[in-house]
């Protein structure tokens, strides 16, 4: 199969793109990684007049500490940030979610940015920058603006993105003290998007209560899911499973999930609750174990 007849662009610098979408708008799609983009391409599924190749802007290409923040460019391949040592020996959370989403020979060329924009609720990367209070940059010839992920997803596939806005950065903020994170989630298969998955982020205040809790649910709605009433539960209790239980259930209550022909809702929402348990078991021993950072 191949697409329909497009103009391409292959910018060299972040501006010449930015002045392309600018002039293009609603015209153009943005190329990245091309795992999602390519197949909706070769089945004309998706038919845009220009194509916006930003694989050549080695400025977008990179991973950052800084301050508080892991910045990460929005060409970075995800494989790079699964393999960043930060990420390897501190940072289980994104670990576990890179491990998840998809394949290696995926993740080898997909990119961070490409998976964020492309807002797929199912996606894990979505729910753990949701889990770790993180954040989106995004580009327009007219400036900047930075966003929540709450502020940048609207539903299925769709964000606040302006056609003449470019993703370029996304920014995941770094745990402090004794902290662990954790991924589960509930596929087919591996490879496949999630069923249900939930993401957690713990910090521990130097009594053993949590100082922080980050929960993001992927497969649970139109978007990747804040559990704030779980994550408000959480904060400033010492763990315990009837404190882990309670916080399962308010987080099932938050889910907006649909049935499918691979589970109903019903099932989908049980599955939240039994999954975010089971993560932030996960992420209190990761964050037990570890060292004060």
């Amino acid at each position: 199969m191949k697409p329909a007849a497009f103009d391409y662009y292959a910018p060299d610098t972040l501006e010449e793109a930015l002045a392309v979408l600018a002039e293009r708008g609603d015209e153009a799609k943005i190329l990245a990684g091309g795992q999602s983009l390519v197949p909706l391409l070769n089945m004309r599924l998706a038919k845009p007049e220009a194509l916006v190749d930003i694989n050549r802007l080695a400025e977008l290409d990179y991973i950052r500490e800084e301050d508080d923040w892991l910045a990460v460019g929005a060409i970075t391949r995800q494989r790079a940030l699964e393999r960043y040592p930060l990420v390897r020996q501190r940072l289980p959370l994104i670990a576990d979610s890179l491990h998840y989403l998809g394949h290696a020979q995926i993740r080898n060329r997909g990119t961070i940015g490409g998976n964020l924009a492309h807002a797929d609720p199912a996606s894990e990367l979505p729910a753990t920058l949701v889990a770790m209070g993180g954040e989106l940059v995004v580009a327009s010839a007219a400036g900047r603006r930075t966003l929540a992920p709450e502020e940048f997803y609207l539903t299925y596939l769709t964000t606040t993105l302006d056609p003449t806005e470019l993703l370029v950065e996304a920014r995941f903020r770094l745990p402090t003290g004794r902290h662990g994170g954790a991924f589960v989630e509930l596929s087919r298969r591996h490879g496949d998007y999630a069923m249900v998955g939930v993401a957690v982020q713990l910090e521990l205040a130097p009594d053993g209560t949590l100082a922080r809790a980050g929960i993001g649910m992927c497969g649970a709605g139109p978007v990747p899911i804040k559990a704030a009433a779980a994550e408000a539960l959480l904060v400033g209790e010492r763990p315990s499973e009837q404190v882990f239980a309670e916080a399962g259930v308010r987080a099932a209550e938050q889910a907006e999930p649909e049935s499918d022909i691979h589970a109903s809702a019903d099932y989908r929402r049980d599955m939240v609750r039994v999954l975010t348990v089971r993560a932030l078991r996960l992420a209190l021993q990761r964050a037990t174990a570890a060292p004060d950072r």
